[in-house]
């Protein structure tokens, strides 16, 4: 039998078995050696491309024996089968040909029918045309940046940020800058600094994105007072806002607040709106409303990326939405998140560290915890993935390289019960590394946990923090960050030390943290090189075997630390 021609690219796995010879070739990842032949060809912006973490971790969580608190994954199994049986079989009857054919670019007008039904539930009116249909809100944020962004051209985000939009930015090759948020979510103040010393170097933001309720990955929720104030600068400075709303209608305390859109009346507001959380992420549909200019800019966007968002979907969407029940089973959704919620901020509280730090979402589906400065979670998440369960690093949030000790955690995509011991494992693999650092430092380790119920940090306990002025840094410049830019949420404390008066002892400029920053740079929030902990003679264990796509999970946030080029015309603000 002639022995199979491996193609241009792909190597040959074969079994030393003669008789697995028969069986097909399996095409191995390339080695690296044999991509340098496509080099040349690759356009520019690739070198700024980055993968998601979300995205490089599907694969590996897709193992039933992983527990994944890592991902955004709404719970798609409590969707009656028999319901989706009867809204398919429904398409079938009434719109099998409509829903094989290609559709208009901006969609049909029974699914934006159901956006406006959507939206009118969060106090939002809109028309048909105000309505771009997309291939969920991930598009979203795609086009927007295919309409505006030049390469060069700035950004403004909060600090952390959605990890899903920092590969977009960083295709788009923008300046993102990043401005703090505490309780009360981002600081207007700062970005009003922000946007005062970019005017006096005659530069303005291309747009604002905030995702003002239940921010992915902080959980922390704009106050009303600050959503007027932003728009009140956009009005002043004739400035775009992207407001990134999957969540508001997962609420389960406190005052439903207006949106950005509905406070700005849609002159100078994008919104980006999703089925994804309310419905099915299986399905990838989302939508933008946006000023009429910008929308029909999109729209020629969208035509080129993809003619139009699938027909059978959409189909499926105002099948479902015609059986009037999509509001009880957000109830349902509301009522199972809020439970799970509470079962990880109490698993957090039996099973992390006293020095660790947590925020107390409101609704959506993520907390933001942070751990003391000498634990990177990047390398954290390689141990934590021995343990079996997984967590996105703070690291994917952030384009400067901050966020090393802080954490993604996600409560609405699995069980109670996997929730606590999945909180559990990764409260044991923090627990060795804070013995192992307190064996190697002379610091006693704090192990004990906090008290059942910690809660989110008021805002008046929240310090100041300075906003991020940083773009893509190369790693010479990022570990020039001082401690106080790490980039962690002011999150929460056991109640009674809140109750007693007893503060947390203050980071360097202002900043929280439950320990005074440390000399020489270990623990002190610089970010740190691949090898996580500097400086301080502390002994890792032995190198241990990864595959190769754990592997690239890793690498992610250590390029983003460690291997970004500054680009031509670019400064460090701050």
């Amino acid at each position: 039998m002639p022995a199979p021609v491996a193609e241009p690219g792909v190597l040959i796995d074969r079994a030393a078995d003669p008789a697995s010879s028969c069986e097909p070739a399996r095409p191995q990842r390339a080695a690296s050696h044999e991509l340098e032949r496509y080099t040349g060809l690759f356009a520019a912006r690739t070198r700024m491309m980055r993968s998601s973490a979300m995205r490089d971790l599907m694969a590996i969580t897709e193992h039933p024996e992983v527990i994944s608190l890592a991902g955004g994954l709404p719970d798609t199994s409590t969707f009656s089968p028999e319901l989706f049986e009867q809204v398919m079989g429904r398409v079938a009857v009434d719109s099998t040909a409509r829903a094989l054919q290609y559709g208009p670019t901006e969609g049909l007008v029974g699914a934006k029918d159901c956006v406006i039904e959507v939206m009118a539930a969060e106090g939002m009116g809109v028309s048909r045309d105000e309505i771009l249909i997309t291939t969920g809100g991930q598009q979203v944020i795609d086009l927007v940046c295919k309409a505006l962004i030049d390469p060069g051209d700035v950004i403004i985000a909060e600090a952390p940020t959605y990890p899903g939009a920092v590969p977009t930015f960083c295709s788009y090759e923008a300046e993102v800058i990043q401005i703090e948020m505490d309780s009360d979510g981002m600081r207007i103040d700062a970005l009003e600094e922000t946007l005062e010393a970019l005017s006096n170097e005659g530069r303005r933001p291309k747009f604002i994105y905030t995702i003002p309720t239940f921010q992915n990955p902080g959980g922390v929720t704009m106050s009303l007072a600050r959503r007027r104030r932003l728009i009140a600068i956009a009005r002043e400075r004739e400035l775009l806002v992207l407001e990134d709303n999957p969540y508001g209608l997962l609420r389960y305390e406190g005052e439903t607040l207006p949106t950005l859109r509905s406070l700005d009346g849609g002159d100078l507001v994008i919104y980006l709106g999703t089925f994804s959380k309310i419905l099915s992420p299986g399905l990838r549909l989302g939508w933008a409303v946006a000023p009429r200019p910008v929308l029909a800019k999109m729209n020629l966007g969208k035509q080129a990326a993809d003619l139009c968002s699938s027909s059978t979907t959409q189909h499926f969407v105002s099948a479902y939405f015609e059986t009037g029940g999509w509001l009880e089973y957000i109830g349902v959704l509301r009522e199972l998140y809020r439970r799970r919620r509470d079962v990880m901020l109490d698993a957090l509280s039996e099973h992390f560290p006293a020095q660790a730090t947590w925020t107390h979402p409101q609704g959506g589906l993520f907390i933001w915890a942070t751990l003391p400065d000498y634990i990177d979670t990047t390398d954290l998440l390689a141990r934590a993935l021995d343990e079996k369960v997984a967590f996105v690093p703070g690291a994917a949030a952030y384009i400067d390289g901050r966020g090393g000790s802080s954490m993604r955690l996600n409560f609405s995509g699995v069980s109670e019960d996997r929730i606590r011991e999945g909180v559990r494992r990764i409260g044991k693999t923090i627990a060795a590394q804070v013995a192992l650092y307190g064996a190697v430092s002379g610091t006693p380790a704090e192990l004990g946990a906090r008290p059942a119920g910690t809660g989110a940090l008021p805002a008046s306990r929240t310090s100041a923090l300075p906003a991020s002025r940083t773009s893509a840094l190369p790693a010479s410049r990022t570990s020039a960050l001082p401690a106080s830019r790490t980039g962690a949420l002011p999150a929460s404390e056991p109640r009674d030390r809140l109750e007693s008066g007893e503060a947390a002892a203050p980071r360097e400029a202002g900043g929280l943290g439950p320990a005074a920053p440390r000399e020489g740079g270990l623990g002190s929030g610089v970010p740190r090189e691949a090898g996580g902990l500097d400086g301080g003679g502390l002994v890792e264990p032995e190198p241990r075997e990864v595959d190769s796509e754990l592997a690239d999970v890793l690498e992610l946030p250590r390029r983003a630390r460690g291997e970004r080029e500054a680009r031509p015309g670019q400064k460090r603000r701050g």
